[in-house]
């Protein structure tokens, strides 16, 4: 039987709402690659990841993409179109297989104008997701290509098991996709990689991108804008 079991925003929605709640929606996979949202479409649901990744990106009548975001399992997108109606302001693409929870628009809006608890994560996440794309807008305004890569490796990384001085971004990145999502281009992420490589403060493997020396990756930052949140 279908259930909410993985999503954490729906995690403590009375048994009640719940029970109600599943009977409205479907279940289904994608396959990688796969488009699950495209930018304009009318639809308003709200999309529940079970398991996969997607991304979130944006693309220009000439080809050129910008990657919004990355959205693990656990995740959730399309609140935005289910809260105002609007169409949709960026396409969503499967990264590998992926299930999803399928939820309509109106039934989310139901559940959280009556669930406080989901209402305040719903918002909670609004907010995470405003500050990050704050914190990319200032970067394009004030940070070089080399810097504006340091900020973006430091926030996708995470600590490295049995070494507390390091982290790592695992699997390994790909540079088109950096170049992507600094707004710069392959070869300059290729060369800018490089260079931190060849420095000491990154170091490749075949696990991950390993950041050897978080510290002097911070500062590459910090010295233009302030601190970076890993």
């Amino acid at each position: 039987m279908a259930d909410f079991t993985g999503i954490p925003l729906l995690a403590d929605i009375p048994d009640d709402v719940a029970k109600w709640a599943v009977d409205q929606c479907r279940w289904k996979s994608y396959e990688a690659h796969e488009l699950i949202v495209d930018y304009g479409d009318e639809s308003n649901e709200v999309i529940f990841i079970i398991s996969g990744q997607v991304r979130v990106l944006m693309s220009s009548a000439y080809g050129r993409h910008v990657i919004l975001n990355h959205l693990d399992r656990g995740d959730f997108f399309g609140e935005m179109s289910a809260i105002d109606g609007r169409s949709r302001s960026a396409s969503v693409v499967a990264l590998f297989t992926s299930e999803v929870c399928i939820m309509p628009g109106d039934i989310f809006v139901k559940i959280s104008t009556t669930v406080p608890d989901i209402a305040l994560r719903t918002m909670e996440k609004l907010t995470e997701r405003v500050r990050t794309i704050n914190e990319r807008l200032a970067e394009q305004a004030f940070l070089t290509a080399r810097q504006r890569l340091c900020a973006e490796l430091l926030r996708q990384s995470r600590p490295r098991s049995g070494h507390p001085d390091q982290r790592i971004v695992s699997p390994p990145p790909i540079q088109e996709d950096l170049a992507n999502l600094i707004s710069s281009r392959r070869e300059v992420v290729s060369r800018e990689l490089s260079a931190l490589t060849k420095d000491g403060v990154i170091e490749r493997s075949r696990g991950g991108l390993i950041l050897t020396d978080v510290d002097g990756l911070s500062r590459r930052v910090e010295e233009a804008m302030g601190p970076i949140r890993p």
